[in-house]
């Protein structure tokens, strides 16, 4: 589901892409997940929705995109430094 900041891409999925640059303390509802943003998000980058714990699966487009390798906290950036691949 979509608003004008971001973007679910299926149910079920941890995070949501950000459609503009979000800041700190911005609040964001996508679906029906209110997220309290915590830090600078980029454009086209990824948030949690939920808090995702280390080890535990991160959900894009319906499916495994990879797997936290630390605590990562709702409305925080998900991207390289706290996500690894799953893939080759």
């Amino acid at each position: 589901m979509a608003t004008k900041e971001a973007l679910r891409i299926a149910d079920g999925d941890s995070v949501a892409v950000a459609l503009t640059s979000l800041g700190e303390g911005e609040v964001v509802t996508v679906g029906s997940h209110t997220v309290l943003v915590c830090e600078r998000i980029p454009v086209y980058h990824k948030f949690a929705l939920k808090d995702i714990r280390a080890g535990e699966k991160v959900f894009k487009y319906g499916e495994i995109i990879g797997e936290a390798v630390t605590d990562i906290a709702r409305g925080s950036h998900v991207h390289v430094h706290n996500v690894r691949s799953l893939r080759g």
